[in-house]
């Protein structure tokens, strides 16, 4: 009855907390290659192996801080949770403590490290996990995901991998993401085209006439809106450069950016904006794609419900577009545990983990926010293939991550490469620099800041 009691609770407060920010940058941090095995949708549910909603007592109560990140609808979306397990059980109570953008909790925590004033349990994003896990501040998880009957055989591989080191799990997807193409169903129809997304870059530079509206010499609407955030379009051209055939990096931090095909695609990148003048450079691409100054833009399945509940249009969502292959990164935020906690907290920050990422959850959390569920067995289960087939735009991102790949080193494991590599792409594409030269001085920039990381990836790894 307790269970139920709960599970009525969050679910009233989830739908309160109605749709999620309209951009959450993302991406995900590639560890090795992981074998992402495509789910079965015609499969019959599996049962959970994950923690229930009402988590097991421990011997007392134990207080706990976590440390979030989301704002908006998706902070209200994370408090319902929170405030739902704690009304499951009275053996841990979690105090959500807002931190600020990804970047601002990194950054809080390291400072909290220094001081010995660290949260119990942490959300943090695919670029900055790594920093903390190579400074020895997260606590290896398996065994006390064993203590609560987690399996971790149940996560989506390509993600539970991406937070393995060493045999062992520092980070639990949470909040996880990939790229979607979204697209005005309305302009699609008004000039003509099919309602779907394009299957090459081609095919969509063939689309981009009709759906560029000019007024006089100024773009009225763009056929496709590019972010002009540093960050964040470095996640997005990520998946562009692994289509071109080309990468940031190797997994040992070989900078291969400024090779052929990352000029290849650099180049796709400008004209599109500069030549072919089908794009625009966009500062809130959300802003702009509610508002109809762009038909078409590529975004983090963060912002769905958010699209889905604010346009006053019909919304559509495809997988990217193709070149010589397909290309799609992971992204989003996952949850770690402070190194050196006495046990009990240890086992009362992963008594929260659990209920967060359970199956249960994890539905209720997908539905409400966009974000993909992160157990096998939430994208089996009845509730969520009724969804799909209801919501049919929240089932790309599942569709697609049988085919996503882990980050390059180069973005997500050298700090601040997502922002080298962004601020790259934006004199490539605003200032109209030589492909080849700017590639050629991000390489370089990388491979300096990347040393220490090298580093100390051998001291602690060997």
């Amino acid at each position: 009855m307790d269970q139920l009691k709960s599970r009525r609770q969050f679910l009233r407060s989830m739908a309160f907390a109605g749709g999620a920010a309209l951009v959450a940058a993302c991406g995900a941090a590639a560890v090795a290659e992981p074998t992402a095995a495509p789910v079965d949708p015609t499969a019959a549910p599996v049962e959970p192996t994950s923690a229930p909603a009402v988590v097991a007592p421990i011997a007392s109560t134990v207080d706990i801080t976590y440390w979030g990140s989301f704002s908006g609808a998706l902070g209200e979306a994370e408090k319902a949770m929170v405030d739902a397990f704690n009304a499951s059980q009275s053996d841990v109570k979690v105090a959500l403590e807002f931190q600020g953008t990804y970047e601002e909790t990194a950054q809080k925590l390291t400072a909290a490290i220094q001081a010995k004033k660290t949260p119990e349990v942490s959300l943090m994003s695919d670029v900055w996990w790594f920093k903390f896990y190579l400074a020895g501040a997260l606590q290896p998880l398996k065994d006390l995901m064993a203590a609560q009957q987690i399996d971790g055989a149940d996560f989506a591989d390509s993600l539970i991998n991406e937070g393995t080191r060493k045999g062992d799990i520092h980070w639990v997807p949470f909040a996880r993401s990939t790229p979607l193409f979204y697209y005005n169903k309305d302009i699609f129809a008004e000039v003509g085209l099919p309602d779907r997304g394009p299957e090459t870059w081609a095919e969509f530079a063939e689309w981009a006439p009709k759906l560029l509206k000019m007024d006089g010499s100024t773009m009225a609407r763009a056929a496709f809106a590019h972010p002009n955030s540093a960050s964040y379009v470095a996640w997005l051209f990520q998946g562009v450069i692994w289509q071109h055939s080309g990468r940031y990096s190797d997994p040992d931090f070989t900078i291969r950016i400024q090779e052929e095909n990352g000029v290849r695609a650099g180049k796709f990148y400008q004209d599109s904006v500069l030549t072919g003048k089908w794009a625009s450079n966009a500062k809130d691409i959300g802003a702009d794609f509610l508002g109809g100054l762009t038909a078409a833009t590529i975004a983090s399945t963060g912002g769905l419900a958010g699209f889905e509940k604010n346009a006053t249009f019909k919304v559509g969502t495809a997988m990217l577009p193709s070149v010589d292959q397909f290309g799609c990164p992971t992204g989003g935020a996952g949850m770690g545990i402070m190194a050196n906690l006495p046990v009990e907290k240890q086992q009362a920050a992963m008594k929260f983990i659990a209920y967060a990422t359970s199956t249960e959850t994890t539905t209720t959390w997908s539905q409400n926010t966009g974000y993909m569920p992160v157990r096998k067995s939430a994208v089996a289960s009845e509730a969520m293939q009724k969804f799909f087939g209801e919501r049919p735009n929240f089932k790309t991102a599942v569709d697609q991550l049988a085919k996503t790949t882990p980050q390059d080193s180069a973005r997500v494991f050298i700090p601040g490469g997502d922002m080298i590599i962004g601020k790259g792409l934006e004199r490539i594409m605003i200032g109209g620099e030589d492909v080849a030269t700017v590639w050629g001085d991000v390489k370089l920039t990388l491979e300096e800041t990347g040393a220490p990381i090298v580093a100390a990836l051998k001291a602690v790894e060997g």
